[in-house]
């Protein structure tokens, strides 16, 4: 709006009336520009890598523990998933307990969605995509990258098995109920 002075967070050059200070990064503006270049041709091999380490860390997960949910897989012809990301549901336990146990062996973990790590209530996205309270309160989401190989899938299928299974002998609730 005219007459509202809008303040820079940063200081310094005057460039852009003054609201951004300091010089173009035209090394780095190159650098971005040849990546987006290269990123048609190698997108789809990375996706499908990506996709398939993830399609194999959830397939063994079910194999060696049975009693969880994979949050957001396609169902009945659903929508795809983003290849990188991997909710699991594990019903009847806390996840703040199992990530402790998994960040104690180094394997990377996160709570509820991205956009709201660190808050102790259920995934508030888990539970508009309709879980139930006991899946959503159960949900760790691991992300893969390109970066990520065979050998950290393989070493986290060891670890979070171990950590689930405590957490289900430690549980009173989890061995109350019903499955």
């Amino acid at each position: 709006r005219r007459g509202v002075r809008v303040v820079p967070l940063q200081t310094g050059g005057r460039q852009e009336r003054g609201l951004r200070c300091g010089t173009e990064n035209v090394p780095g503006i190159i650098g971005l520009g040849a990546a987006a270049e290269l990123l048609p041709t190698h997108l789809g091999h990375m996706d499908t890598r990506i996709r398939r380490l993830r399609d194999r860390f959830e397939a063994r997960l079910r194999e060696r523990l049975g009693d969880l949910r994979v949050n957001g897989a396609a169902r009945d012809g659903g929508a795809e998933r983003v290849p990188n990301t991997s909710n699991i549901g594990f019903a009847h336990l806390e996840a703040q307990a199992i990530l402790l146990l998994l960040s104690e062996v180094g394997v990377c973990s996160s709570t509820g969605a991205a956009c709201s790590t660190g808050s102790p209530d259920p995934s508030h996205v888990l539970m508009a995509m309709g879980q139930s309270r006991e899946i959503a309160a159960g949900g760790l989401r691991f992300s893969l990258s390109v970066y990520t190989t065979e050998a950290e899938i393989d070493y986290a299928l060891e670890a979070i098995p171990k950590a689930v299974e405590k957490m289900r002998e430690l549980s009173p609730y989890y061995a109350a109920v019903d499955r």
